[in-house]
Parts: C-alpha cells; sequence; structure tokens
C-alpha cells in the first residue's frame, strides 16, 4: 500500500470508520512513513520480513532493501503496537533462520509470525510448491515446548506462543492453514479485491460478490450491505 502517494490520506479517511486500523507492507519506506501514518490514525501494522540476512534478502525479494526495512522495522516498533513480522518460511531459503528471527524479534520488541506457504489444491502438485514448501507443524510442536505461556485466538484458532530468548520473552504466532480444518472453520476474514468484489476465501476465486458495479449504478447503502450480508452467507471452510 505505500506505494500509494496517498496512503497517508486513506488512512486518515478511514479511521473515523473503524476501531483498529491496521496496514501489511514490505517496510521499506517505513522509516519515513511511520510518523505521518501514525498521525493519520493507524493503529498497527504487519510487515513482510523473510530473513535478517541482507543477501538473501535480495535473493527473495529481488531487492536490496534490507537496511531500509530494518530502518522501518525499528521507527515502527517505537510508535505502533503491536508491530508484527510475517515471516513465511520456505524450504532451502529461509528455514534455518527462524529461531535466530525469534531472537531478532526479541530484541527489536516485536511479534513474530511464522507464515506456512499456501496454495490452492489445483497448485499443491507444482514444482515451486513441492520444493519450497516446509510444514511448521514440527516447528510449532517445539514452540508449544518451550513456551512458558500460551494463547489461543478466536480468529482461525490460533496459538500465540510466549518464549524465552536472549532478549526477553517474545510472542510467536504460526499460521499453518494448509489443509488445516480448524484453521478454515473459524475463519472471518472479508477481503476487498482491488477491482471491488468482496472474497471470503483466500483460495477461492469462484464466490465472489461484485459490489463495486451497484456502486457506480447508484445502488443504496441497504443495498451495499445486503451484498456483504450474501458473501458472509456463501462462505464455507476450502479444507474440510
Amino acid at each position: 500500500p505505500t506505494i500509494r502517494d496517498d496512503i497517508v490520506e486513506i488512512v486518515r479517511r478511514i479511521k473515523p470508520y473503524t476501531t483498529d486500523l491496521s496496514m501489511t507492507t514490505n517496510g521499506s519506506i517505513m522509516y519515513r512513513l511511520a510518523e505521518p501514518l501514525k498521525e493519520a490514525g493507524l493503529d498497527r501494522v504487519n510487515i513482510s520480513f523473510h530473513t535478517i540476512d541482507r543477501k538473501n534478502y535480495k535473493r527473495i525479494t529481488g531487492y536490496d532493501l534490507f537496511e531500509q526495512v530494518i530502518r522501518g522495522i525499528e521507527k515502527s516498533a517505537k510508535l505502533f503496537y503491536p508491530v508484527k513480522l510475517n515471516m513465511t518460511v520456505m524450504r532451502g531459503i529461509n528455514e534455518h533462520e527462524i529461531w535466530d528471527m525469534i531472537e531478532f524479534a526479541a530484541e527489536k520488541g516485536v511479534v513474530l509470525q511464522l507464515i506456512e506457504l499456501e496454495a490452492p489444491r489445483e497448485l499443491e502438485e507444482t514444482e515451486f510448491f513441492k520444493t519450497f514448501f516446509y510444514p511448521l507443524k514440527p516447528v510449532e510442536r517445539e514452540l508449544e515446548q518451550m513456551a512458558t505461556r500460551i494463547k489461543e485466538r478466536t480468529l482461525h484458532r490460533r496459538r500465540k506462543y510466549f518464549i524465552p530468548t536472549h532478549h526477553g520473552e517474545v510472542e510467536v504466532e504460526v499460521v499453518r492453514s494448509m489443509h488445516n480444518t480448524v484453521f478454515c472453520a473459524n475463519c472471518t476474514r472479508l477481503r476487498v479485491t482491488s477491482d471491488g468484489y468482496l472474497k471470503t476465501c483466500i483460495y477461492r476465486n469462484d464466490n465472489l460478490i461484485d459490489f463495486l458495479t451497484p456502486m457506480r449504478d447508484g445502488a443504496s447503502d441497504e443495498d451495499i450491505v445486503e451484498l456483504f450480508k450474501k458473501a458472509v452467507e456463501i462462505r464455507e471452510p476450502y479444507w474440510r
């Protein structure tokens, strides 16, 4: 979202309509946007950060912006709570950095989210997915043994593990959606696509609800509310 020149104004306009406004970003310009976004009303931020190795960062993202992102993380940690780092774990790429990333998150005072690589059913057998998918269930078992305490979120019933480190206790959350029936059964996400559709499942594009066209055709607020209700009514778990 930070590629938009008007992102601060967008946040400012959205804020009066919500009590919790968050944003996910690659963090590359948060070192200079964090303050104006905070002043505009942003409550919290997730930063995609998959490695603490500069060369590996460039390998994954294609850009040498490692130092800028570090500055963005540090700046954000001073202004927002919580700041979450999203680490998508990939076999042969960064799975060896999980425990170092936990220490890094503790040092910076942020939450770490370990995320499994995701794919819909039709892409599970692709070379890319089979090469890079790294199961996080064994990691989660280790975290469970190490944790001083464990909490469970209502959303997806995801567990939050509080792990002791050299830099104090850090919160680690595991996002493991593949073939996870509990995850799907407890999902309440409702996304808006860039072209104006309501999307209830990240894996599906066959049950989208168009609300932009009715809006442009003069639909009333009540009509739009009904479209939102319809989107929720047709929601069903992807993994069962």
